[in-house]
């Protein structure tokens, strides 16, 4: 595996004395990796990625980018931004500027850069969430579906290698959270790994590679199917089980070889006839 790009080292933060948020989080974020953080409510998905971004201090532990502590000098703060952006859950909370592209040009503009490479990070980042068409808009005029594209496109204008969304699908419709998946994909193939939190489990399940849990102050992580296979993991972070796990237990011990990850994916391997028996 490449090494991380982002790791965060016994993280302790809480925004009251002697009410802790975190205690020890440790999470490794590789390029190319993609993972879910799942959590219950306020147990701390949303401190740890404003803590990953550089958005807060840790009262202990470190973040490091590239093997590096990362310092709370400009210099710090400035190569972490780079790197590193976060999508906070409700778009309203980012977006300010009185046209969809004006809002998308902050970030690269307050990095200095000069404005051809400006307009081409804008164009670019605009084209990748499908905003072209509403580029001279008010983002308060938009749907919250359109905000969260403007919002992530302002993101995705300074060129992350890693990009972090705090609850992305929420609010979306069926149709909205497939649209926003295609993106991510899409995203991932010009070099900007997505990282997200959810409470969808079945999302985690089909999307992420590994799944970390906030729990208790810590986080838990490894592998999709590991960690979204265990019920006690599950019942203590307040998340209900994961359907795809269930049904390829299922599908094993009725003798299939198929490992669906959606119930869209179950579906066509039904409606194909392509469920084969397991060797033996």
């Amino acid at each position: 595996m490449t090494p991380p790009v982002l790791e965060a080292r016994g993280l302790h933060f809480g925004y009251e004395p002697g009410r802790p948020v975190l205690t020890g989080a440790d999470l490794v974020l590789h390029p190319g990796r993609r993972v879910a953080v799942l959590g219950p409510n306020g147990g701390g998905k949303t401190t740890l990625f404003r803590l990953l971004a550089g958005a807060l201090a840790p009262d202990a532990g470190e973040v490091l980018l590239d093997g590096v502590p990362v310092r709370r000098s400009r210099a710090g703060r400035t190569a972490l931004r780079t790197a590193v952006q976060l999508v906070l859950q409700d778009p309203d909370d980012q977006l300010f500027a009185a046209t969809v592209a004006q809002d998308v040009s902050f970030g690269p503009v307050n990095l200095g850069l000069d404005e051809a490479t400006v307009r081409a990070s804008v164009d670019g980042a605009l084209a990748a969430l499908d905003l072209t068409h509403l580029a001279d808009r008010p983002p308060h005029l938009l749907s919250f579906g359109q905000k969260k594209r403007v919002a992530i496109a302002g993101a995705v204008a300074m060129a992350p290698r890693l990009l972090v969304l705090d609850e992305p699908t929420a609010g979306l419709d069926p149709a909205g959270v497939e649209a926003l998946l295609d993106t991510l994909t899409a995203l991932e193939a010009g070099g900007t790994t997505p990282v997200l939190s959810t409470h969808d489990v079945d999302l985690a399940h089909r999307w992420a590679a590994d799944v970390a849990v906030v729990v208790d102050g810590r986080v838990r992580t490894g592998p999709a199917d590991a960690v979204l296979g265990d019920p006690d993991l599950l019942r203590t972070a307040r998340l209900g089980p994961a359907w795809a796990p269930a049904v390829h237990r299922l599908l094993r011990a009725a003798g299939f070889d198929a490992s669906p990850r959606s119930a869209a994916e179950l579906h066509a391997l039904l409606d194909g006839q392509a469920l084969n028996r397991a060797p033996g």
